[in-house]
């Protein structure tokens, strides 16, 4: 998922803030949840998308929402809505879950699959493949597409294999439309 930049600064802003005082395990999961809760709550993302609704009032309501977070937390938040960036919160704190990872050395593996796979196969399939290092710490989201017919396509930081059935009939498509 590409991240604009605005995220990425404030999430580094954050990140340098948090290594300095030594928050960054708390805010890391306070950061987890504030990225939970704007993906699950499309009320929330309407009324802090809705623009006839000034700064004051959605900082009241994320004081509400949010009252259980660090102070660290909840001046991040603050400042968000107060510069007009709060369309950018899920993917502020997203991108700062991203970056703590990336320091602690996990690593960020997609597996798209078009129906659900037994824990069995997702094991196998992650061990033939190289990029995966299984015994190290890995965070692995398992994407459900019918669309890609069958097989998998497996992404590993920006390293992507993609065995899916639909890629392999859009070749040899492809390879009918030459000869």
């Amino acid at each position: 998922m590409l991240t604009s930049k605005v995220a990425k600064r404030y999430a580094q802003g954050l990140l340098d803030f948090t290594n300095e005082s030594g928050q960054t395990a708390t805010v890391f999961s306070e950061m987890k949840d504030v990225a939970k809760i704007m993906s699950e709550s499309k009320d929330l993302n309407k009324f802090f998308m809705t623009p006839y609704i000034d700064a004051k009032k959605k900082i009241e309501v994320a004081n509400e929402i949010f009252k259980g977070l660090s102070l660290s937390s909840q001046n991040l938040i603050r400042l968000v809505i107060k510069q007009g960036r709060e369309n950018q919160l899920r993917n502020i704190a997203q991108e700062y879950i991203n970056k703590v990872e990336d320091i602690n050395g996990v690593q960020r593996v997609v597996l798209t699959t078009a129906t659900q796979l037994s824990n069995a196969n997702i094991e196998e399939i992650l061990k033939s493949s190289n990029m995966v290092n299984v015994s190290s710490n890995f965070d692995l989201k398992v994407n459900i597409k019918p669309e890609i017919l069958g097989g998998y396509i497996l992404r590993v930081g920006d390293q992507q294999v993609d065995a899916s059935v639909k890629t392999k009939l859009n070749q040899v498509k492809k390879d009918f439309q030459l000869n």
